[in-house]
């Protein structure tokens, strides 16, 4: 079979079951709190801080999909510890956030003081990687990846296309939230929010209020997982029929455009992945073209906003 066709339908066929994997009943459950969270404090660079949170997903999958057998059984193995330790990270994260701490990513014009953010957001991106990579479903596409690979480079491309699919919806989301300009919504228009315990009193705004108490889920949930399961419960019921019903239809797709040259598939993929880093980096104001960002109250956080308020 020739190389580069077999590349071709391979790069599609990864990209397609990264989407799948996303939507596996306890990825979707981890990625896209750990996603929210980090998101609301970012809303402004959303598109910059979905390529930091890929990054990390990245660091777990792309070792798997490049054939690492020891990665691959610790995460098989270690379920429980796994689970117990990054739940008790995510519910520090959450205990910071809840404190005030900041997971924003370094813009200009921002005041210094975030230095954790951009770590925040790249964690919780290792931590859905690991979650993700528990499940059975995409821990098998992943180990396909790698069994068909022939090379080191047909490895490593495969499995960023299986990850570029697994973070498509996260991108498709940042995209349409410019897109609308749903930052300007009421929901998301600053608010301060005074919490306490005894004689200590903390004042938060409503991004830190919304990150913490979804980072204290995510971290609850981790925790009692890896306490009360040895492994991933496999899905059942409606979760099984629903995964199904996305891999027939996944594999319908990757069917019906297996016929496309592999120069094509590979061309389109690395173009696509330079427009959305070139619009990150544009957002963070790197390029020289940062007109998506206003001068004025746009770059300011909602920490700084309410500070400006009169009392």
């Amino acid at each position: 079979m020739d190389s580069s066709i077999f590349f071709g339908g391979s790069v599609l066929a990864a990209v397609i079951a990264g989407m799948i994997a996303l939507f596996a009943s306890c990825c979707i459950s981890v990625m896209l709190p750990a996603y929210f969270a980090s998101s609301f404090q970012n809303r402004r660079v959303l598109v910059a801080m979905t390529f930091l949170f890929a990054v990390g997903v990245a660091t777990v999958i792309l070792p798997l999909a490049m054939g690492a057998a020891v990665l691959r059984q610790l995460f098989t193995t270690e379920h429980t510890t796994i689970y117990v330790v990054g739940g008790t990270l995510l519910l520090g994260l959450a205990a910071y956030t809840l404190l005030g701490g900041q997971i924003h990513l370094p813009m200009p014009g921002r005041r210094a003081g975030g230095g954790s953010g951009p770590l925040s957001v790249y964690s919780l991106g290792v931590f859905s990687g690991v979650a993700s990579s528990c499940c059975a479903p995409v821990l098998a596409g992943v180990v396909a990846l790698a069994g068909a690979a022939s090379s080191f480079a047909l490895a490593l491309g495969l499995g960023i296309a299986y990850v570029f699919g697994m973070v498509a919806p996260l991108f498709a989301i940042s995209l349409l939230w410019e897109r609308f300009d749903w930052r300007s919504s009421r929901l998301f228009r600053p608010r301060s929010y005074t919490w306490g315990v005894g004689s200590f009193r903390r004042t938060i705004s409503g991004t830190n209020l919304a990150s913490g108490i979804l980072l204290a889920l995510m971290g609850g949930a981790a925790v009692w997982n890896g306490l009360a399961n040895d492994a991933m419960p496999a899905s059942t019921g409606w979760q099984a029929r629903i995964s199904a019903t996305l891999q027939h239809y996944g594999q319908t797709i990757s069917t019906t455009v297996s016929w496309i040259p592999g120069w094509i598939a590979g061309a389109v993929l690395v173009l696509v992945v330079a427009l959305l880093a070139r619009r990150a980096l544009r957002q963070v104001g790197l390029t020289g073209e940062n007109d998506e960002l206003d001068a004025g109250t746009d770059q300011a956080t909602d920490e700084e906003i309410l500070e400006r308020r009169p009392a």
